[in-house]
């Protein structure tokens, strides 16, 4: 008995020393990164052996990175030149040639194959990606059967605070809610615009500041090929990837009535066109190009972000989606939707391509609202645009 105690003394004591190790008693625990009271950013590392460190990220100018400067305790170090302003930034570190995220940081998000470390500047009245101390939604990921293409496939939907308990006491009265059909880009999936894009803190903090009329966000994976995002669909992880059949083919809007009929069927929705809308970044951006001009009676609303807009898909144009394009957009514009939506960075490799469809728009007298801002294809971009656009829809 008296063995049996000493022995546990002994690991409590093992413990207690290698707890008091690791917070290094009378130290201050490294922290990274460290938002500043003036809004700089400082980053740590600690890596006594690495001969050199530099940080990367979508908020420094260098292309290779900025050096950090190794303290001699073997932490090396990096603060901002100048505050950052109210933004969700991605950053990582190269040491000695290998990207590494940050291990202080437990906050990360995927971009199609790559892990990136992330944090927040900002409150949420100054930036929407923020949670706000408002009602909330709620983000549902549902599987739906989708005959076109022959398979249940997954998709994420918002709905806003008080959905669920509309009507509790007269059912009578539950309320139905417009719908916004929001899609993500090349090698996204169902999680993108709910997790990189922040669609639901956006959302929630629009419709608590009365700036954005309480909607229904239906986020489906794009990929047509695809049951759901990698880790969700049966069978063994599969790595994420670019380079997926049936993209930008045509299978995509000719099965998305499946999505609409679903939404209808299971969500109090205004089922018309009044009360739809659809907008898409890049790919997404396609989609909702040739969706709304093959539905000129589906969407009031139509939001193109850094979209692919070109005439000739990838399937060179064979599916009947593609075919009489300028009749179709006619139609379309002839039916007169409330917002025809174009947004797209000074820097984005599309920029011509969205610049030569505005001027087409311009030769038919085609009525358009145009959104132009800095930088590249990138959420930063997208995330300001679905805010501006959510707060023009449904009035």
């Amino acid at each position: 008995m008296k063995k049996m105690i000493v022995l546990a003394l002994m690991a409590v004591a093992t413990l207690s020393a290698t707890a008091q190790q690791s917070l290094e008693w009378g130290k201050r625990p490294l922290q990274s990164p460290e938002i500043n009271s003036d809004n700089t950013v400082t980053f740590r590392l600690k890596a006594p052996e690495a001969q050199r460190v530099m940080l990367t990220g979508d908020f420094v100018q260098e292309q290779q990175g900025v050096a950090m400067t190794k303290g001699e305790d073997g932490v090396w170090q990096y603060t901002t030149p100048q505050a950052l302003a109210p933004e969700l930034y991605y950053y990582a570190f190269n040491v000695d040639g290998l990207r590494v995220n940050d291990p202080l940081n437990v906050y990360q998000i995927r971009d199609v194959n790559t892990v990136m470390s992330i944090f927040l500047i900002g409150t949420a009245e100054e930036c929407p990606y923020v949670v706000g101390d408002v009602p909330h939604g709620t983000v549902q990921k549902v599987w739906y059967p989708s005959p076109t293409a022959n398979m249940t496939r997954r998709m994420t939907i918002y709905t806003p605070a008080g959905y669920d308990d509309s009507g509790i006491t007269n059912p009578a009265e539950q309320e139905s809610y417009p719908v916004l059909y929001l899609l993500h880009g090349m090698g996204g999936d169902e999680e993108a615009w709910s997790e990189l894009g922040r669609a639901a803190q956006i959302m929630d903090n629009l419709i608590a500041q009365g700036k954005a009329v309480p909607m229904i966000v239906v986020m489906p994976n794009g990929n047509i090929s695809q049951e759901a995002a990698p880790g969700e669909k049966a069978g063994a992880f599969a790595q994420p990837s670019f380079n997926l059949p049936h993209t930008m083919d045509g299978l995509y809007e000719e099965a998305f009535p499946d999505i609409v009929k679903y939404v209808e069927a299971h969500y109090r929705v205004k089922a018309d066109k009044r009360h739809r809308a659809v907008a898409g970044l890049s790919m997404g951006g396609f989609h909702s190009f040739y969706l709304s001009a093959n539905h000129p009676d589906w969407f009031d609303y139509v939001g193109l972000f850094s979209a692919a807009v070109m005439r000739e898909p990838r399937d060179g144009g064979a599916s009947a989606i593609y075919k009489d394009l300028d009749g179709k957009l006619a139609r379309l514009f002839a039916a007169k939707p409330q917002l025809y939506w174009i947004g797209i960075g000074r820097d984005d490799f599309l920029y011509d391509m969205n610049a030569d469809l505005r001027r087409q728009f311009d030769e038919k007298g085609y009525r358009y609202t145009y959104v132009e801002s800095t930088g590249g294809h990138i959420w930063r971009n997208w995330r300001c645009y679905l805010t501006e656009f959510a707060q023009l829809l449904f009035k």
